[in-house]
Protein backbone atom coordinates (compact mmCIF):
# COMPACT_ATOMS: atom_id res chain seq x y z
CA UNK A 1 0.00 0.00 0.00
CA UNK A 2 2.92 2.66 0.63
CA UNK A 3 4.46 1.75 -2.80
CA UNK A 4 0.76 2.62 -4.39
CA UNK A 5 0.48 5.90 -2.23
CA UNK A 6 4.30 7.08 -3.12
CA UNK A 7 3.93 5.96 -6.77
CA UNK A 8 0.18 8.00 -6.89
CA UNK A 9 2.07 11.17 -5.07
CA UNK A 10 5.34 11.39 -7.22
CA UNK A 11 3.43 10.67 -10.44
CA UNK A 12 0.41 13.04 -9.57
CA UNK A 13 3.50 15.58 -9.35
CA UNK A 14 4.56 15.11 -12.88
CA UNK A 15 3.63 17.59 -16.08
CA UNK A 16 2.55 14.89 -18.35
CA UNK A 17 1.62 17.18 -21.00
CA UNK A 18 5.73 18.42 -21.36
CA UNK A 19 6.44 14.55 -20.79
CA UNK A 20 4.07 13.17 -23.76
CA UNK A 21 5.58 16.15 -26.07
CA UNK A 22 9.44 15.41 -25.20
CA UNK A 23 8.38 11.66 -25.97
CA UNK A 24 7.01 11.81 -29.27
CA UNK A 25 9.31 14.57 -30.23
CA UNK A 26 12.35 12.49 -29.43
CA UNK A 27 10.99 9.30 -31.27
CA UNK A 28 9.33 8.04 -28.48
CA UNK A 29 12.01 7.98 -25.76
CA UNK A 30 12.19 10.25 -22.70
CA UNK A 31 14.21 10.51 -19.62
CA UNK A 32 12.89 11.45 -16.32
CA UNK A 33 15.37 12.05 -13.48
CA UNK A 34 14.30 11.34 -10.17
CA UNK A 35 11.19 9.68 -10.56
CA UNK A 36 11.22 7.03 -8.22
CA UNK A 37 10.48 8.22 -4.11
CA UNK A 38 13.26 7.66 -2.56
CA UNK A 39 11.80 5.39 0.09
CA UNK A 40 10.80 2.74 -2.93
CA UNK A 41 13.99 3.31 -4.35
CA UNK A 42 15.40 2.40 -0.55
CA UNK A 43 12.94 -0.43 -0.55
CA UNK A 44 14.09 -1.88 -3.87
CA UNK A 45 17.77 -1.52 -2.55
CA UNK A 46 17.07 -3.30 0.65
CA UNK A 47 16.70 -6.79 -1.33
CA UNK A 48 19.11 -6.51 -3.58
CA UNK A 49 21.64 -8.31 -1.26
CA UNK A 50 19.41 -11.31 -0.81
CA UNK A 51 19.64 -11.64 -4.44
CA UNK A 52 23.37 -12.38 -5.40
CA UNK A 53 22.65 -16.16 -5.60
CA UNK A 54 20.06 -15.41 -8.49
CA UNK A 55 22.18 -13.64 -10.91
CA UNK A 56 23.40 -15.74 -14.13
CA UNK A 57 26.54 -14.47 -15.55
CA UNK A 58 27.34 -14.35 -19.52
CA UNK A 59 29.34 -13.62 -22.40
CA UNK A 60 29.32 -13.17 -25.85
CA UNK A 61 32.09 -11.84 -27.82
CA UNK A 62 32.03 -8.49 -29.15
CA UNK A 63 28.26 -8.22 -27.69
CA UNK A 64 27.68 -8.60 -24.00
CA UNK A 65 29.11 -9.53 -20.53
CA UNK A 66 27.29 -9.02 -17.52
CA UNK A 67 24.74 -10.45 -15.25
CA UNK A 68 21.21 -10.82 -14.83
CA UNK A 69 18.33 -11.48 -12.73
CA UNK A 70 14.47 -13.40 -14.29
CA UNK A 71 10.90 -12.36 -13.84
CA UNK A 72 10.70 -15.85 -12.71
CA UNK A 73 13.85 -15.36 -10.09
CA UNK A 74 12.31 -12.40 -8.70
CA UNK A 75 8.84 -13.83 -8.07
CA UNK A 76 10.44 -16.11 -5.80
CA UNK A 77 12.96 -13.80 -4.02
CA UNK A 78 11.43 -10.12 -3.77
CA UNK A 79 7.83 -9.93 -5.08
CA UNK A 80 8.07 -5.90 -4.53
CA UNK A 81 9.61 -5.89 -8.42
CA UNK A 82 6.23 -7.59 -9.65
CA UNK A 83 4.31 -5.51 -7.43
CA UNK A 84 5.71 -2.07 -8.87
CA UNK A 85 5.23 -3.60 -12.49
CA UNK A 86 1.99 -4.45 -12.02
CA UNK A 87 1.11 -1.16 -10.31
CA UNK A 88 -2.15 0.69 -11.76
CA UNK A 89 -1.11 3.99 -11.49
CA UNK A 90 2.82 3.24 -13.33
CA UNK A 91 0.70 1.41 -16.22
CA UNK A 92 -1.79 4.48 -16.28
CA UNK A 93 1.13 6.94 -16.45
CA UNK A 94 3.12 4.60 -19.48
CA UNK A 95 -0.52 4.52 -21.37
CA UNK A 96 -0.26 8.61 -21.36
CA UNK A 97 2.84 9.27 -22.01
CA UNK A 98 2.73 6.57 -24.96
CA UNK A 99 -0.61 6.82 -26.05
CA UNK A 100 -1.21 3.11 -26.56
CA UNK A 101 -2.98 0.80 -24.59
CA UNK A 102 -0.17 -1.20 -23.28
CA UNK A 103 -0.54 -4.56 -21.36
CA UNK A 104 1.42 -7.18 -19.08
CA UNK A 105 3.30 -9.52 -21.03
CA UNK A 106 2.95 -13.32 -20.60
CA UNK A 107 3.73 -14.98 -17.12
CA UNK A 108 5.74 -17.42 -19.73
CA UNK A 109 8.36 -14.53 -20.75
CA UNK A 110 11.03 -14.04 -18.63
CA UNK A 111 12.04 -10.70 -19.50
CA UNK A 112 9.08 -9.24 -18.47
CA UNK A 113 10.94 -7.56 -15.60
CA UNK A 114 14.51 -7.84 -14.49
CA UNK A 115 17.80 -6.71 -13.27
CA UNK A 116 21.10 -6.32 -14.93
CA UNK A 117 24.09 -6.87 -13.37
CA UNK A 118 27.11 -4.62 -14.18
CA UNK A 119 29.89 -5.56 -11.90
CA UNK A 120 33.04 -6.74 -13.35
CA UNK A 121 35.59 -4.81 -15.43
CA UNK A 122 34.24 -4.75 -18.66
CA UNK A 123 30.55 -5.54 -18.44
CA UNK A 124 28.90 -3.75 -21.00
CA UNK A 125 26.51 -4.45 -23.94
CA UNK A 126 26.88 -2.93 -27.22
CA UNK A 127 24.72 -1.18 -29.69
CA UNK A 128 21.33 -3.05 -30.17
CA UNK A 129 17.39 -2.36 -30.40
CA UNK A 130 15.03 -3.92 -27.97
CA UNK A 131 13.12 -5.92 -31.12
CA UNK A 132 9.92 -6.77 -30.36
CA UNK A 133 9.41 -10.55 -31.27
CA UNK A 134 5.46 -9.72 -30.26
CA UNK A 135 3.19 -8.97 -33.02
CA UNK A 136 2.57 -5.39 -31.09
CA UNK A 137 4.89 -3.18 -29.96
CA UNK A 138 7.57 -3.41 -27.48
CA UNK A 139 8.53 -0.77 -25.02
CA UNK A 140 10.81 -0.98 -22.59
CA UNK A 141 11.54 1.02 -19.13
CA UNK A 142 14.75 0.99 -17.51
CA UNK A 143 15.25 2.61 -13.78
CA UNK A 144 18.36 2.99 -12.29
CA UNK A 145 18.59 1.33 -8.82
CA UNK A 146 22.35 1.47 -8.55
CA UNK A 147 25.19 3.40 -10.46
CA UNK A 148 28.53 3.78 -8.83
CA UNK A 149 30.37 3.68 -12.28
CA UNK A 150 31.68 5.47 -15.36
CA UNK A 151 29.04 3.27 -17.63
CA UNK A 152 26.94 5.27 -19.76
CA UNK A 153 23.60 4.53 -21.47
CA UNK A 154 24.98 5.30 -24.90
CA UNK A 155 21.65 6.10 -27.85
CA UNK A 156 20.73 7.62 -30.89
CA UNK A 157 17.66 9.10 -31.82
CA UNK A 158 16.29 9.52 -34.78
CA UNK A 159 18.50 6.91 -36.35
CA UNK A 160 15.31 5.38 -38.10
CA UNK A 161 13.87 8.34 -39.51
CA UNK A 162 16.10 9.72 -43.00
CA UNK A 163 14.44 12.97 -42.78
CA UNK A 164 16.44 13.73 -39.96
CA UNK A 165 19.88 14.09 -38.47
CA UNK A 166 20.82 11.34 -35.99
CA UNK A 167 21.76 12.51 -32.86
CA UNK A 168 24.31 10.68 -30.56
CA UNK A 169 24.05 10.94 -26.95
CA UNK A 170 24.19 9.25 -23.44
CA UNK A 171 23.02 9.67 -20.11
CA UNK A 172 24.17 8.33 -16.31
CA UNK A 173 21.18 5.85 -15.39
CA UNK A 174 21.75 7.54 -11.82
CA UNK A 175 19.37 5.63 -8.48
CA UNK A 176 16.10 6.63 -9.59
CA UNK A 177 16.07 7.98 -13.13
CA UNK A 178 14.06 6.36 -15.44
CA UNK A 179 14.24 6.09 -18.96
CA UNK A 180 11.14 4.76 -21.45
CA UNK A 181 11.41 4.32 -25.19
CA UNK A 182 9.80 1.64 -28.09
CA UNK A 183 12.34 -1.13 -28.11
CA UNK A 184 12.62 -1.14 -32.17
CA UNK A 185 13.37 2.68 -32.30
CA UNK A 186 15.93 3.37 -29.65
CA UNK A 187 19.64 2.33 -31.28
CA UNK A 188 21.42 2.12 -27.66
CA UNK A 189 24.50 0.37 -25.69
CA UNK A 190 26.11 0.48 -22.33
CA UNK A 191 29.57 1.34 -22.32
CA UNK A 192 32.04 -0.56 -20.46
CA UNK A 193 32.27 -0.96 -16.42
CA UNK A 194 35.56 0.45 -15.09
CA UNK A 195 37.68 -1.26 -12.25
CA UNK A 196 35.54 -1.35 -8.87
CA UNK A 197 32.50 -0.31 -10.32
CA UNK A 198 28.98 -0.95 -10.21
CA UNK A 199 25.83 -0.67 -11.77
CA UNK A 200 22.08 -2.07 -11.56
CA UNK A 201 19.31 -1.62 -13.31
CA UNK A 202 15.43 -2.76 -13.48
CA UNK A 203 13.91 -3.22 -16.72
CA UNK A 204 10.22 -3.78 -17.67
CA UNK A 205 8.95 -4.46 -20.31
CA UNK A 206 4.93 -3.68 -21.68
CA UNK A 207 3.61 -4.67 -25.28
CA UNK A 208 0.53 -3.54 -27.15
CA UNK A 209 -0.40 -7.38 -28.21
CA UNK A 210 0.79 -10.31 -26.73
CA UNK A 211 0.35 -12.55 -29.79
CA UNK A 212 3.57 -13.90 -30.56
CA UNK A 213 4.56 -17.02 -33.67
CA UNK A 214 6.28 -20.05 -32.70
CA UNK A 215 9.11 -19.18 -34.14
CA UNK A 216 9.53 -15.50 -33.05
CA UNK A 217 8.70 -16.87 -29.50
CA UNK A 218 11.98 -19.52 -30.29
CA UNK A 219 13.95 -17.26 -31.12
CA UNK A 220 13.42 -15.04 -28.24
CA UNK A 221 13.51 -17.75 -25.78
CA UNK A 222 17.13 -18.78 -27.27
CA UNK A 223 18.65 -14.99 -26.92
CA UNK A 224 16.82 -14.58 -23.02
CA UNK A 225 18.63 -18.00 -22.36
CA UNK A 226 22.28 -17.41 -24.23
CA UNK A 227 22.17 -13.43 -23.28
CA UNK A 228 20.52 -13.29 -20.09
CA UNK A 229 19.00 -15.98 -18.19
CA UNK A 230 20.40 -18.96 -18.72
CA UNK A 231 18.61 -22.23 -20.44
CA UNK A 232 17.28 -23.48 -16.91
CA UNK A 233 15.54 -19.89 -16.42
CA UNK A 234 13.77 -19.91 -19.86
CA UNK A 235 13.16 -23.59 -20.80
CA UNK A 236 11.27 -24.40 -17.51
Amino acid sequence: MELKTELNQAIAALDKNKLKAEFQAQNEFLVVENFLPNIILDELLAVLPSLKGAINRNYIPNHKKGGSISRYSLDNLAPIFGELYQDSTLCEFFNEITAEKLVFCPNSDPHTYALYYYTEPGDRIEYHYDTSYYQGKRYTVLLGLVDRSTSQLEYQLYRDLPEKETQIKSLSLTPGTLVLFNGDKLYHRVTPLGENQERIVLTLEYVTDIRMGGFKRFVSNMKDAIAYFGFRQVFR
